[in-house]
Parts: C-alpha cells; structure tokens; sequence
C-alpha cells in the first residue's frame, strides 16, 4: 500500500527542528540557505497563521533586524517556494513554513481557519489520484497542486469570525 509515513526514521515528529531540516534539505539539494533565507523560514516556521511579506518585515524588525526591504523579502519567499519549504495562500496572499518537503506532484491541502487564522496542512493521495484524473481528462499537466479550504478549525468552531 502507498503509505506515505516512514516510521522510525531519522526524525521524530515531536522534537523535529524545521530549519535544521530546511538546512539539511537545501545541503541535498544544492541549494543555498542564506542566513536571509533562513530568517524568513524560521519566522514562518514558528507562526500558526500565514504571514504576508509585510507581516515577515515587520516581525524581524522587532526581532532586532535592521528593517528589509520588500523586494529582499519577497527573494527569499520565491527562494523557500522554489525549493519546496514553503507554500503561497493565494487567498491570503500570505505564506506558510512547509516541514514536509512534498514532491512537485503532490496534491496539498490547506485547511484556513476563518476564527483564529490557523493554516492545517495535510496531504492526501485520494485527493491527488482524483485530481490527477481531471487534469487527464483535459490532457492538463498541472504544476504545482495546492487546495486551499476555508471553514473553522476545531477549537474555534461555531466562535466569531476573525476580521482581517
């Protein structure tokens, strides 16, 4: 069966160190992990909500960073989608850490909570198979595949509506 999860391999889930991970990812891949690039993972990394470029500025600013241009920022993003260790909310116009480091044909499914703001991650192989079937039928070659739902997570159930 196509199980995706690898048990008892390197990593344990609870103490996983995403940029120690993004590091280890860029090294195999040849890819360069500046300490600008690695700045805005980590911000990501740490943040529940997807941050837009100006959320990313305003935060390593008060991290003691000198203030970044947008321009700068919007490198490194285009840095951590291209290698994979980032996703775009085109919703939102905003950008999530991803620790899973999909291949280029997996189906992403994002889950956006209207209460609090909190972006699930999840990858599903039934909803890739489906979608790799309707892309066939259009003879569509898809390039990246990313769900975006909108609803409430758990713990904010039937509570008010966050206001942008």
């Amino acid at each position: 069966m196509g199980d995706h999860h690898h048990h008892g391999h390197d990593h344990d889930h609870h103490h996983h160190d995403p940029v120690a991970e993004a590091e280890a990812h860029c090294l195999r891949k040849g890819l360069k992990l500046t300490d600008m690039r690695r700045q805005v993972f980590e911000v990501l990394a740490k943040s529940p909500q997807a941050l837009g470029a100006y959320d990313l500025i305003d935060t390593l600013a008060t991290a003691g960073h000198k203030r970044l241009a947008p321009i700068s920022i919007y490198r490194a993003l285009d840095f951590l989608l291209e290698a994979g260790l980032a996703h775009k909310i085109e919703s939102r116009n905003a950008y999530v850490a991803c620790p899973h480091l999909h291949d280029a044909d997996e189906v992403v499914v994002f889950m956006i909570c209207d209460g609090c703001g909190r972006v699930q991650e999840s990858a599903s192989d039934v909803v890739a198979k489906a979608i790799a079937g309707v892309a066939r039928n259009q003879h569509f070659r898809p390039r990246g595949q990313v769900i975006e739902m909108h609803g409430r997570c758990a713990a904010c159930g039937d509570g008010p509506v966050m206001t942008a």
